[in-house]
């Protein structure tokens, strides 16, 4: 299997299976003598950990990572950091009954075209729980990275969104509510969309804002390895997700150039930011901001028509520990992919210019 690789020069390889022993990871190219705050990678862990409210899967995981290289007395050595969090909770046993089955929406029919077995156990290496060496290794990349600010957060649930704009919201909110909604009044009614939800036995998807302040100039590549770019990438790459848009994404097709252009200040700053932060495939230093797109979880305890290995159709019904909104938990996991990006491609800058 291909691609479990994501980076060029800050680079972060992941192994494991969501009902294997552990999963973990290998970051290689972080910097020497960077000072490193363990807890707060935990801290990033927990928040993207299963259990943490009741409107996420009740699979109980302390997700406690395990450094074996790459850090002493707290310090990156520039060496490849690798690092292990072990599986503790796993109930195969709530799968055994898709042994032979795929379940709609699922990557169980794709797996077994492409290599003649797949792990139905979660959904093995398909399972989202991969994305949680992810978050690791994006709260490295953090410290790297220092004064720049990721803050992504619920943007919407189902059909309910924000009733506050990007400039009248106060970030220091998101982590007050299970939804992860820095509008109080709004993560209320997401809240309890999503109870209604799973009593209903179904699930919803959502979408997850997220803004990057504080960015330098001159970071990405003008033709194939625009910003913009491997931040969809690093996006769509993320499980459930099925859009990417920044700056003013597909509202900017309703508009003028008139009315879209972000005009100059003196400083080289401007007065809208319609560009998102990005212009030409470079970071303009105006704050990056961009939406992700999650679909709604696609094991629902419902019954449903699908099909068997053997071409047969049969009726199966979710069992086990699954998210109604895998939303509020994917808020940690875009922070990180982004600050990957991020990290990768100031690495570059500095390479270029030697």
């Amino acid at each position: 299997m291909a691609g479990n690789s994501f980076g060029k020069l800050f680079k972060l390889t992941t192994f494991g299976e969501s009902h294997g022993q552990a999963i973990g990871g290998i970051i290689d190219g972080c910097p020497a003598g960077i000072q490193l705050d363990l807890e707060q990678i935990q801290t990033e862990l927990n928040r993207r950990k299963p259990g943490q409210s009741s409107i996420v899967t009740q699979r109980k995981e302390p997700d406690t990572v395990e450094f074996y290289s790459g850090i002493f007395e707290e310090k990156t050595t520039g060496t490849p950091i690798g690092f292990v969090i072990k599986n503790a909770n796993q109930k195969s046993k709530d799968y055994s009954h898709i042994k032979d089955t795929y379940r709609p929406s699922h990557a169980d029919y794709t797996y077994d075209e492409k290599y003649g077995v797949r792990d139905y156990r979660g959904g093995g290496r398909s399972s989202a729980r991969e994305t949680a060496s992810r978050v690791v290794a994006g709260a490295i990349a953090k410290q790297f990275l220092k004064d720049i600010q990721f803050n992504a957060f619920t943007a919407s649930v189902g059909k309910i969104g924000m009733d506050k704009s990007i400039e009248e919201l106060d970030f220091s909110l998101i982590e007050t509510n299970a939804v992860r909604c820095p509008d109080p009044a709004s993560a209320a009614k997401m809240e309890e969309y999503i109870k209604k939800i799973k009593k209903d036995g179904d699930t919803v998807g959502g979408t997850v804002q997220c803004v990057i302040k504080n960015m330098p100039k001159g970071l990405g590549e003008p033709v194939f390895d625009k910003l913009h770019a491997e931040l969809g990438k690093a996006m769509l790459s993320v499980n459930a997700v099925k859009g990417f848009e920044y700056g003013s994404g597909f509202e900017g097709t309703k508009m003028k150039g008139s009315e879209h252009n972000d005009l100059f200040n003196e400083d080289g700053s401007t007065q809208t930011n319609l560009s998102g932060g990005i212009q030409g495939g470079i970071s303009n230093g105006m704050d990056i901001y961009f939406n992700v797109a999650f679909k709604p979880v696609a094991t629902i305890m419902q019954k449903q028509e699908t099909i068997n290995k053997k071409g047969e159709n049969v009726e199966m019904q979710g069992k086990g520990r699954h998210d109604p909104c895998v939303v509020p938990r994917a808020v940690p996991i875009v922070e990180a992919m982004a600050a990957l990006v991020i990290a990768d491609y100031l690495l570059q800058n500095k390479s270029s210019k030697i």
